[in-house]
């Protein structure tokens, strides 16, 4: 794995040098997009919008656009916006676990202590474990600042950035049901069904089976065989169904 940001954990006074990895990498296969005439490969390019022409990323700035112009922003320009979020993930409070909702999380990230902060490290991590808590702070990464969580993982900090609420859109526009009435033969039946389908929380077990299926379908064609097609039809379970169903999954 490549570090692909360092900085420090602001701890109250004491600063934990780390290393920011990513903990996830994707499960999906890797597709090129091709030219179906020919099979070329399809490739993006940067182009000037008046001339035409490919620009090359050294000429490539950015800007915000103000009014009728643009003010161009340098590197520098970044640094300066917030310099202590670039190198230092702040823990300003701490915050229950369970009061997180789902929600909020985005991408997680390993923490690896660097030399020298290997015992805080420790510290913050068998702290954090005892209270069930996560230090909650900001950081700057790629010019964008992000809110986020450390939190205890098996015996590593993980960051997590998590979404501001300004992010998390409104439930307004959503077409939900009005408040239906429910016999109560089906909600111990729902009830009975969650019950006989508990279990500990294991993704072990799971794994993407689409990439697997499709990668069959991909080995096929490169023999030169036709794949099965195979057909299904969802059966949406309508109001005067609803028991019926609930007792056959029952069993």
């Amino acid at each position: 794995m490549r570090a692909i940001w360092t900085g420090a954990i602001g701890f109250g006074l004491v600063n934990i040098p780390i290393k920011l990895y990513s903990a996830t990498e994707s499960s999906s296969l890797d597709l090129d997009m091709l030219d179906r005439k020919d099979l070329a490969n399809i490739k993006f390019k940067r182009v000037n919008e008046q001339t035409g022409k490919e620009v090359k990323w050294d000429n490539i700035v950015k800007g915000y656009f103000m009014k009728d112009h643009y003010v161009v922003l340098e590197d520098a320009d970044f640094e300066d916006a917030s310099p202590e979020k670039s190198k230092l993930v702040n823990l300003h409070a701490f915050v229950k676990l369970a009061d997180i909702d789902s929600i909020y999380f985005d991408t997680p990230y390993y923490l690896e202590p660097q030399k020298g902060g290997e015992k805080a490290y420790q510290l913050l991590l068998k702290a954090l474990d005892k209270t069930k808590t996560a230090g909650l702070g900001a950081f700057v990464m790629r010019n964008v600042e992000h809110l986020a969580i450390i939190k205890p993982y098996q015996n590593v900090l993980v960051l997590n950035k998590i979404r501001y609420q300004q992010e998390i859109r409104s439930l307004d526009e959503l077409k939900l049901p009005a408040e239906v009435k429910l016999q109560k033969v089906e909600m111990d039946m729902a009830t009975q069904l969650i019950q006989q389908h508990s279990q500990a929380f294991d993704l072990s077990n799971y794994k993407n089976e689409y990439s697997e299926e499709l990668l069959k379908i991909i080995k096929q064609k490169d023999k030169g065989k036709r794949p099965t097609i195979r057909k299904i039809k969802v059966e949406n379970t309508k109001a005067n169904d609803l028991l019926a169903k609930l007792r056959a999954s029952l069993g």
